[in-house]
């Protein structure tokens, strides 16, 4: 039987036998994972303002998100009933940083192609 949240060694979706990227792909492909792993990037944050930072998700969609974050060790609950990131969250996020960075630049060339197009004839 699979389990619920993706781990290393367990099969996922694309690997029966759980390769860990596959088993990060699986967890990380799963809709919001990301958006609050980056919202978590620069601090803890309770659950209502962690969902007003992303787009007011629904609480269902964010519990079961923070819940499988957590049982995969990458976000965990301060004394305050806040939510933070764990040092793999933090290594996780810094890989993140670098697609950020990547991101970015693709942005800026596609703009620059279409800045270069030539407008419709008049």
């Amino acid at each position: 039987m699979m389990a619920t949240t993706p781990a290393p060694r367990r099969p996922v979706r694309g690997s029966s036998a759980g390769r860990p990227l596959m088993a990060v792909l699986d967890l990380f492909g799963r809709r919001w994972t990301l958006r609050i792993l980056w919202e978590l990037r620069d601090g803890t944050l309770g659950f209502r303002p962690l969902q007003q930072r992303c787009d007011g998700m629904s609480s269902s969609v964010l519990h079961q998100r923070l819940t499988e974050l957590r049982e995969s060790r990458l976000v965990e609950r301060d004394a305050g009933d806040g939510y933070r990131l764990t040092p793999l969250g933090e290594g996780a996020c810094e890989e993140l940083r670098g697609l950020h960075h990547w991101a970015e630049g693709w942005a800026a060339e596609l703009a620059r192609v279409l800045a270069d197009r030539p407008g419709p004839a008049s």
